[in-house]
């Protein structure tokens, strides 16, 4: 959400902003939110001057009293009981107005960094850089859920009958595999310095629209029946609203923290067969990064933010690509973000495992979050996330990328203590 005075000052940048995100459709609320802002100010100064001059009048009224002048304290009262109606209705309009004001600044997108590249959708985002060779398999790399299934490791018609599609089971040695990947990289955070947490699974509407945009919300949160509480799509959500109307002394910067969490999205909408099985599920677990920090220091994170997943990636021997995210393909709330994409053997290009984002002092001001400075004023905070691994996807680029012909799947050394020193997965079932 932009600062209103950002807006009042700069309307044509504003305007210029939605059309780099091809959002001309929004294009006259700015002039709305201009004309609504400018009623509402000149509206607040009369709340102030009837409140003096009826404090004002109120005062006289025990002196005329006092003086036995009572038709002149009873048309005081009057004046009283007339200018509190009139303070009322001023206070009802302002209330009225700053509520149009607020909704329209809810929907007006972030201003985004000059290096975002202008784009209208995902299909114009633009590859940066290649980390790892990017081979492809000798041999026919079998859809993700059939090498599972060699493992004996998922069961999707009973999670079918349990909770309907989007579910799963997963199960022996690739159920472990999951979990060995999330403490990997639990552990792998942790000695970057990032406190672990693990975070409410719900939070509450405030949250909820500090964090994200209307559609973002409408799109992907379940609501509670009867609650003010919605399951978190990921984990960022209840870490970032941990900071909800605190003001943070500085010398605590940056806030690093690394968070557990199961997920769950709503993930509407026909999808294609690569995108089936674990790949788009309505729950799933997640190990997440997020830094709270000074304003200037946010994009030398999100530059050591991203690099994070890269390594982690390459560590488990997956090559991966970063991939910069277009105008267009940018939620309202960032200021830049790109995609850490890993290579599918299988389906011969590369597919989303992480997004690292910039979301400036969006969420900050939403939240009411602030940091008290060395000179003890006040100021808003950058916040930043990134995924460090989202099991299920990233297993698919797991297995595909340590896969062998006979199905037997390789460990990388860095995984092996949270596998029980395993060099290797032997399948349960011949290829």
């Amino acid at each position: 959400m932009l600062d209103i005075k950002f807006i009042r000052e700069n309307p044509e940048v504003v305007k210029q902003n939605l059309r780099n995100k091809f959002q001309e459709e929004k294009l006259p609320l700015v002039d709305e939110l201009l004309a609504l802002d400018e009623e509402n100010r000149a509206n607040m100064k009369q709340p102030d001057e009837m409140r003096a001059n009826r404090n004002k009048i109120s005062k006289m009224i025990g002196g005329l009293m006092a003086q036995g002048k009572r038709d002149e304290a009873e048309e005081a009262k009057r004046q009283v009981s007339e200018q509190s109606a009139r303070l009322a209705a001023a206070e009802a309009k302002e209330t009225e107005l700053s509520e149009k004001i607020r909704k329209i600044l809810m929907v007006i997108p972030n201003i985004i960094d000059p290096s975002v590249p202008i784009g209208k959708d995902d299909s114009e985002n633009v590859e940066l850089q290649r980390f790892g060779e990017a081979k492809e398999a000798e041999f026919d790399v079998p859809y993700h859920t059939e090498i599972m299934e060699y493992f004996d490791g998922i069961d999707l018609d009973s999670a079918g009958r349990v909770a309907g599609n989007g579910f799963y089971y997963l199960m022996g040695d690739i159920a472990r595999l999951h979990e060995s990947i999330i403490a990997y990289a639990r552990d792998f955070m942790i000695d970057k310095g990032f406190t672990y947490c693990i975070p409410p699974f719900m939070i509450r509407r405030n949250v909820v629209e500090g964090v994200m945009s209307q559609g973002e919300m409408d799109a992907m949160m379940y609501k509670i029946e009867g609650e003010d509480l919605y399951l978190i799509g990921t984990s960022e959500h209840s870490m970032i609203g941990k900071f909800i109307d605190q003001i943070i002394p500085e010398e605590k910067l940056p806030q690093t923290l690394t968070s557990y969490s199961p997920c769950f999205r709503k993930e509407k909408g026909a999808h294609g067969i690569e995108e089936r099985g674990v790949y788009r599920i309505h729950q799933f677990e997640k190990q997440e990064m997020i830094v709270v920090c000074r304003p200037e220091d946010s994009m030398d994170w999100y530059e050591k933010m991203w690099r994070m997943s890269v390594e982690l990636f390459r560590s488990l021997d997956i090559p991966v690509r970063q991939l910069e995210c277009c105008s267009g393909d940018l939620a309202d709330l960032k200021v830049k973000s790109c995609d850490i994409e890993a290579w599918s053997p299988r389906q011969k290009k590369y597919f989303e495992v992480c997004s690292c984002s910039n979301l400036g002092d969006a969420q900050a001001r939403r939240l009411k979050m602030r940091v008290k400075g060395a000179d003890k004023k006040n100021y808003l905070p950058h916040t930043l996330n990134n995924t460090v691994v989202a099991p299920p996807r990233m297993l698919i680029a797991f297995l595909e990328n340590n896969l062998n012909a006979d199905m037997s799947v390789n460990i990388p050394v860095s995984l092996r203590p949270y596998m029980g020193g395993k060099e290797k997965l032997i399948p349960k079932f011949e290829k």
